[in-house]
């Protein structure tokens, strides 16, 4: 069976699969059997997307990085979010995706 509804579940879906595939790919067989794998992706997907936007958010707020430090100082901005970014990305991937 060909892997292209994956493309179609998101980043967040994509990487537990690739997960599943290297390490539990039993799982995957049987989801498949059951039919219930892509649903299962797309739930992870969609999880995994609410658990990063929350941490992004909360995040950028108990640091103060807010709309006026993106006004006045942009470069700043950016690397702050930035680092948000990857660290709310590492926490998702080790609580959801399992990396």
């Amino acid at each position: 069976m060909k892997d292209e509804f994956v493309k179609e579940i998101g980043v967040w879906g994509q990487r537990h699969y690739s997960y599943l595939k290297k390490k539990k790919p039993t799982v995957i067989n049987v989801m498949r059997m059951n039919g219930t794998l892509e649903e299962y992706l797309q739930n992870i997907n969609n999880e995994a997307q609410d658990m990063f936007d929350k941490l992004m958010k909360q995040m950028a707020e108990t640091e103060g990085i807010t709309e006026e430090l993106k006004a006045t100082g942009q470069m700043t901005w950016v690397c702050k979010m930035e680092n948000i970014h990857n660290r709310a990305t590492e926490i998702v991937n080790a609580e959801l995706i399992n990396i």
